[in-house]
């Protein structure tokens, strides 16, 4: 199984079939979106989209996706999408699965909030935010925390599904910061690797200045979320147990 970072919080996962499953897409004001990927070949190649919640940085992408395409998202954020013309939305909640040809995928909690079209008017009650836990057939188990702090249910979520890989939160601001998951990788989780999410880059190493400079305009509260990558990385660096994998934007890493 392959895993590319397109964002802050997007990730592609690839399956060993060859089947694309995008999490939380956003590509206008992304400056971890590849301006090679801005192209119609790209989205149509994605088979599943699965939603954490529904704040703009994570949703606002669909515009750009075939409407028809399967949508996974919790079940309040659900209703919302098929009224908004979405057509294939397959809506779940806390503990619920859904079956695809070579993945298991299961909903599990996250402590964050989630709202609906909230910069452009007043904010739509979206549900709860979750995570997920894709249990690929004959590969890994990987745990997508979504954006979260902490909390016990890591812990059942670890001894339920035995993941070995997390992408897990650790910017600050909205989500837990690298301190927050490095107690969960060292007291929650039992993973053998941890790629660092929702943390934005920097000037020099995003591979979209034009969308950086934009957020930097328009969410300037981003600055607070960057590099910290490093710093999760930092604070494992003397813990064998797991391995932190720091993806740079659009790079891909094999299981």
């Amino acid at each position: 199984m392959k895993v590319t970072r397109l964002g802050h919080a997007m990730y592609l996962l690839k399956s060993k079939n060859g089947r694309n499953y995008l999490i939380d897409p956003f590509f206008d004001l992304n400056p971890g979106f590849p301006l090679a990927l801005d192209r119609q070949d790209f989205y149509d190649s994605i088979d599943a989209i699965f939603l954490t919640h529904g704040h703009f940085d994570h949703v606002s992408g669909l515009s750009k996706i075939n409407p028809e395409k399967l949508i996974i998202a919790q079940y309040e954020l659900a209703l919302i999408l098929l009224n908004n013309g979405f057509t294939n939305v397959f809506p779940l909640n806390l503990g619920g699965s859904i079956d695809l040809e070579d993945v298991k995928v299961t909903m599990v909690p996250a402590v964050h909030t989630s709202s609906y079209q909230e910069t452009e008017g007043k904010p739509i009650y979206a549900g709860e935010a979750c995570g997920y836990v894709f249990d690929f057939k004959d590969d890994i188990v990987l745990y997508h925390s979504g954006d979260t702090y902490l909390s016990y249910d890591m812990k059942l979520i670890q001894e339920m599904y035995n993941p070995t890989v997390s992408i897990l939160s650790c910017s600050g601001q909205f989500t837990m910061g690298p301190e927050g998951a490095a107690f969960a990788i060292k007291n929650l989780l039992n993973v053998k690797y941890v790629i660092p999410s929702h943390t934005f880059p920097t000037q020099e190493t995003t591979v979209n200045p034009d969308a950086f400079n934009q957020l930097m305009k328009t969410v300037p509260i981003v600055e607070h979320m960057m590099d910290k990558d490093k710093q999760l990385k930092e604070l494992l660096k003397d813990y064998p147990k797991t391995e932190v994998i720091v993806l740079g934007y659009g790079e891909e890493f094999e299981f």
